[in-house]
């Protein structure tokens, strides 16, 4: 039985694995992103006798979160890495080749070389919820998209349209309906939600963003990290000819989560105490208004860490 690192390049319907043994040889082997995949891969690790495994992931979402649980429960040792991570050991790498199979082999060089800490799947009623708040996004898109459709539609298909529309209604109504049900139905969750709840701006759509995907404070270290996690931490770009470079947000995160946050932020720019002095100062100083909003949107990361943190709940007189 051999020490050693596997590396997984996963998509929506596929991965790559690449195991990469103690002598530097490496076996490469494609599969199913789905239950029947996943223990092809077991009998396939077990075919090479790799059994005290270290498996690496790129942090993918949805694509990578089963396989992960999935490895994790069975006893295997898991790391899901920020993808920014492995793009930049590729960059000293001086990596060329782009290919599902070079990638699952960088990932599993960037595994024995980094040791990344390993990852503990989520509570399975925090992941419920995950699912949960998904579902609604997916049906609040569908909801936009036909009621665009209905801008431009001829009189004959409105009608079609309108019931599409009157019954996503329904069922977005429905699905909201159960993320209450759920978060009152744990007791962790409804002692954070009465917290957040607590922070001028901070809404019920945002809460259950905020508990499906970063309830789990202990998982950070700071503040930063979290606004990191989202992709809300500045991210500067100057060179020798342009020495007044733009700050930019880094956008490195969950896209759905970052939006989450922006009318909040708004929100929170005129009737939160602390974030409304805090973009007046930016305001006076002439920053440009979404580099204000930007600013207001990682504020309240910061104010919803400390709270949950804390456990205590929001104070406008905790600057002073």
């Amino acid at each position: 039985m051999l020490n050693v690192v596997v590396g997984i390049d996963i998509s929506k319907t596929k991965f790559d694995a690449a195991i990469l043994f103690s002598d530097n040889k490496v076996k490469t082997k494609k599969f199913e992103n789905k239950l029947s995949g996943f223990s092809e891969l077991i009998s396939w690790l077990k075919k090479h006798e790799a059994v005290d495994l270290h498996v690496c992931l790129e942090a993918t979402g949805v694509y990578s979160e089963a396989l992960a649980i999935y490895l994790s429960e069975i006893g295997h040792k898991v790391s899901v890495v920020n993808p920014a991570k492995i793009k930049g050991f590729a960059q000293s790498e001086l990596a060329r080749n782009k290919t599902d199979k070079a990638d699952a082999r960088l990932i599993a060089r960037f595994c024995r070389a980094m040791n990344p800490p390993l990852w503990q799947p989520k509570p399975h009623h925090i992941r419920e919820l995950g699912d949960w708040v998904h579902r609604l996004q997916g049906l609040q898109n569908l909801h936009q998209q036909e009621v665009n459709r209905l801008d431009v539609a001829s009189a004959c298909v409105k009608g079609s349209i309108l019931a599409i529309i009157k019954h996503l209604k329904k069922e977005i109504e429905q699905v909201k309906k159960k993320i209450r049900t759920h978060i009152e139905r744990n007791s962790d969750l409804q002692a954070k939600k009465q917290l957040l709840e607590t922070i001028p701006g901070i809404g019920e759509a945002t809460i259950a963003q905020v508990l499906a995907f970063i309830s789990n404070i202990e998982d950070f270290e700071n503040a930063r990290q979290v606004a990191a996690f989202v992709g809300l931490n500045p991210k500067q770009r100057q060179s020798e000819s342009s020495m007044q470079g733009r700050t930019r947000l880094s956008k490195i995160g969950d896209a759905n989560l970052r939006k989450a946050f922006y009318m909040p932020a708004v929100v929170a720019k005129r009737y939160n105490p602390i974030i409304k002095a805090f973009c007046e100062r930016l305001e006076a100083a002439g920053k440009p208004t979404m580099l204000i909003i930007g600013a207001a949107m990682r504020k309240l990361i910061h104010i919803i860490y400390g709270v949950l943190k804390s456990g205590k709940a929001f104070d406008a007189n905790w600057a002073t």
